[in-house]
């Protein structure tokens, strides 16, 4: 007599926060990748940074638009989704979250750690109008989360030199700190009004990331 095995359920999304991070890495690093990390994710932030400055018109236009309307302009929120996604495609190599090289698209679910945004939805206009004051606190402790990172970065830029492979709780962790300060990027971008949270999803997972045709993989969120 066979046994049952029951697959675990995934998350309900329309519960959770509409900024999350789902992590889909396999532990296994190039040592050569590793070794010259900082050097090869130049390309990658000196994108980043000429897309931010679209962005931040885009970002201006989107904040008045939500004070008149209530409610993102769809196109703008696809936008700001897509650049706020390659930046933290961006980080997640650059502090060794995942071993692939990302591409510079922003798509959703291209890499094995994603950003998962949900769509335009309506938001206070007094959150709107206040947000660069209301974000601050968030801001403070997302920066130090930033600097906490990179000390969490070189313990596993060490360990992957060495052994080929991350610990996952060092892994995990980092990629902790490095949601908050998505979702606090998130924020101030005005891709939702609900603040940055510093708990964690529960359920976990499981999460499909990378969609068709490519290998789907899964992963868990953080």
């Amino acid at each position: 007599m066979s046994e049952t095995v029951t697959q675990p359920t995934p998350p309900d999304r329309a519960n959770m926060h509409p900024i999350r991070l789902v992590v889909a890495d396999d532990l296994k690093r190039s040592r050569l990748s590793v070794f010259f990390r900082l050097l090869l994710a130049y390309p990658q932030f000196w994108w980043v940074a000429i897309w931010g400055f679209a962005a931040s018109f885009a970002l201006v236009a989107q904040w008045f638009y939500l004070l008149f309307t209530g409610h993102p302009a769809h196109g703008l929120h696809r936008f700001l989704s897509r650049y706020q996604r390659q930046y933290a495609h961006a980080l997640a190599y650059f502090h060794l979250l995942a071993n692939p090289y990302p591409h510079f698209s922003g798509l959703a679910g291209d890499y094995p750690v994603d950003l998962e945004i949900d769509g335009p939805a309506p938001q206070a206009r007094w959150k709107t109008l206040l947000r660069i004051i209301l974000v601050i606190p968030a801001y403070v402790l997302a920066y130090i989360f930033q600097y906490l990172g990179l000390i969490v970065s070189v313990l596993m830029w060490i360990v992957a030199v060495i052994m080929g492979r991350v610990p996952r709780g060092l892994r995990d962790f980092s990629a902790y700190l490095l949601r908050y300060q998505l979702q606090t990027f998130a924020y101030l971008f005005l891709l939702t009004d609900r603040y940055p949270a510093l708990s964690t999803p529960d359920p976990k997972g499981p999460v499909e990331v990378v969609p068709p045709p490519r290998p789907t993989l899964t992963g868990e969120y953080v």
